[in-house]
C-alpha cells in the first residue's frame, strides 16, 4: 500500500502562487506515476498535471499548461505543483494520487489506485 498525504491548500488572490506538496508513503517502490488531479463543488474529478516516478516525463492538461509545474523528490518522496498565474476557475480540492499496478501513463483518475485527502485551493478573483 502507498500513502498520500497532500499540504499547501490555501486562499490566495488571482494571478498569485501556490505550492501543493504531496507526501508518499509505504510501498513507494511501487509508483509508476503520480498525479494531481482537481474537483470542484458538482464537478468530476479532472486530471491537472502526471509525473513518471522514475523518468520523470511530465503531462499538463491543457488549462494549466504554461502556468502550473509539477516535480517530484525521489528522495524525499515527494510530489509538487506549483502554481503560477492563478485563476477563479482553479479553485477545487486537489487530490495527488498514485498509480501502481501498471507502467501506463494515464489520465483518467479510475485508473489510479491510491489517493490522498485532498487540499482546498480557493483563487478570489
Amino acid at each position: 500500500q502507498v500513502q498520500l498525504v497532500e499540504s499547501g491548500g490555501a486562499l490566495v488572490q488571482a494571478g498569485g502562487s501556490l505550492r501543493l506538496s504531496c507526501a508518499a508513503s509505504g510501498r513507494t517502490n511501487r509508483i509508476y506515476f503520480m498525479a494531481w488531479f482537481r474537483q470542484a463543488p458538482g464537478k468530476e474529478r479532472d486530471f491537472v498535471a502526471r509525473i513518471g516516478w522514475s523518468g520523470g516525463s511530465t503531462y499538463y492538461a491543457d488549462s494549466v499548461t504554461g502556468r502550473f509545474t509539477i516535480s517530484r523528490d525521489n528522495v524525499k518522496n515527494t510530489v509538487d505543483l506549483q502554481m503560477n498565474s492563478l485563476k477563479p476557475e482553479d479553485t477545487a480540492v486537489y487530490y495527488c494520487a498514485a498509480e501502481t499496478t501498471t507502467p501506463l501513463a494515464y489520465t483518467r483518475a479510475r485508473n489510479y489506485d491510491h489517493w490522498g485527502q485532498g487540499t482546498q485551493v480557493t483563487v478570489s478573483s
